[in-house]
């Protein structure tokens, strides 16, 4: 999606009725920024004082060429796009120009829609190119330049802070984002810090696309004119109004019905939508942000999601790893959440045992993020004074962690694994000693985690602790 508003379009040529409607044209197509030259000679003291994003070029002009300003432009301005439109629909000019590092080679008189297009591309091209430059050098730069904008996403794992960059150098962008995730990863607080980071004026507006078929999902984005359907007694704007300026972030996305799906994607493309019940097509200059825990490739491959509006969305993506991935900050969330669960229920901020951290590393979260929120949080409440309780996160953990009775447990493994080091049958004395040896290594030496990983009783680990010990050599 190219925001015209955002780029600068310079025509040159020596006829003033091709810069008119050339103008005219473009201006019409959403860009604003255009400047226009009928003197080939001030191309380049032009670009020595302004910004531009793209030159419209004619061939032949009086004074210096535009074969001529073709080259000075490939070898002094490299990034800037340059779309030769010329009346010489001739082979070898066309190559010529092409070699010359035209991006594309037009013949007068050009189509309105081609030419749009070929601009539109030339800038979304370029806009990219300019991106993957600017990731690279803030990537190995190894900074975050405004933190502040992931304030709310509390990490000190080297995987999140790469993605913090990463977020940092796609929120200058326009181009859609898609966030994968499992549920609780902090889909949302990534989409905002992403649009705080950009720096957009407009709001951040959030809708969950789950359980919204078409009519709702229409209504609900882009609003409806007064008399459109039964009960619509005054028209009313859609979220997608609310976002101008700013950011729509779509949750749930894989959830999205197909006929919606069709209306997001001319959104995209377009840059237009139609409010329910009427035939005039609005504009939105919203960027467009979505979330989801499915699989949008394997949507894609059952034609559940469009092919189509899957690769419009994918030109920047962020995959944000759960939290058994990330294991560095269960300390750093642990203090976090304590510290805010503390002040919103006006309490004083327990301290823990430090076993706790132990505990909550074994935990594969399922929940992520939200689950440790709520957990902490409801512990906090049950808290009366001094240390904070265990028994909570182990009733929660016990419950949550404990396999169905149907599950295979790996212990053939482990046996195969002692048979193949021994060369022979283990007795029960090893296996035990070898599974007591893992829990106490899993728990760090804490005795009451481990014998709740071995289904123990603390006395009982004890007693196979000393009797371990008075077998050794």
């Amino acid at each position: 999606m190219t925001d015209g508003a955002t780029f600068t379009i310079l025509i040159v040529d020596d006829e003033q009725h091709i810069l008119f409607s050339s103008e005219s044209l473009l201006r019409f197509a959403g860009f604003r920024e255009i400047r226009t030259l009928d003197d080939s000679r001030r191309v380049l003291s032009l670009l020595e004082k302004e910004t531009i994003d793209l030159i419209v070029l004619d061939l032949f002009m009086p004074y210096v060429s535009g074969r001529e300003l073709l080259t000075l432009l490939s070898r002094d301005y490299p990034h800037i796009p340059v779309i030769v439109m010329t009346a010489a629909d001739e082979v070898d000019i066309a190559v010529d120009c092409m070699k010359g590092g035209a991006f594309d080679y037009l013949v007068k008189p050009v189509e309105n829609a081609r030419l749009v297009s070929c601009v539109k591309r030339a800038l979304e091209i370029s806009s990219l190119k300019n991106q993957v430059s600017q990731l690279r050098e803030h990537l190995l730069s190894n900074r975050i330049e405004n933190p502040g904008a992931f304030s709310a996403l509390v990490s000190v794992s080297p995987k999140m802070s790469a993605i913090f960059q990463y977020c940092e150098v796609i929120a200058r962008s326009r181009q859609p984002v898609i966030i994968n995730g499992e549920t609780g990863t902090g889909k949302e607080l990534i989409a905002k810090a992403i649009h705080t980071a950009s720096g957009l004026k407009g709001k951040f507006v959030p809708v969950n696309a789950a359980g919204l078929d078409d009519n709702m999902f229409s209504d609900t984005l882009f609003g409806h004119k007064k008399g459109a359907f039964t009960g619509a007694d005054q028209a009313r704007a859609g979220l997608i109004a609310q976002a101008s300026g700013g950011t729509l972030f779509l949750d749930e996305i894989g959830d999205l019905h197909e006929v919606s799906q069709v209306k997001l994607l001319r959104l995209l493309q377009e840059q237009e939508y139609y409010q329910v019940g009427s035939d005039m097509p609005l504009v939105s200059d919203a960027r467009v942000i979505v979330a989801t825990n499915r699989d949008l490739r394997e949507l894609t491959a059952t034609g559940k999601f469009r092919n189509d509006l899957y690769f419009r969305l994918c030109t920047h993506q962020v995959q944000l790893p759960p939290l058994r991935k990330r294991a560095e900050d269960i300390s750093v969330l642990l203090n976090h959440f304590l510290e805010e669960s503390a002040q919103e229920l006006k309490k004083k901020k327990p301290s823990y045992p430090p076993e706790l951290v132990t505990l909550l590393s074994l935990y594969d979260f399922p929940g992520n993020v939200r689950e440790m929120k709520a957990l902490i949080f409801d512990a906090v409440a049950r808290h009366g004074s001094g240390v904070l309780s265990l028994e909570r996160f182990r009733e929660h953990i016990g419950i949550r962690s404990a396999p169905p009775a149907s599950a295979s447990l790996p212990v053939k493994g482990v046996v195969d694994g002692l048979r193949q080091a021994l060369d022979r049958l283990p007795t029960v004395r090893e296996v035990e000693e070898y599974l007591v040896d893992e829990a106490m290594k899993l728990a760090n030496g804490n005795q009451g985690i481990a014998a709740s990983l071995l289904g123990f009783t603390r006395q009982t680990l004890n007693k196979r602790l000393r009797k371990n010990r008075e077998n050794l050599p």
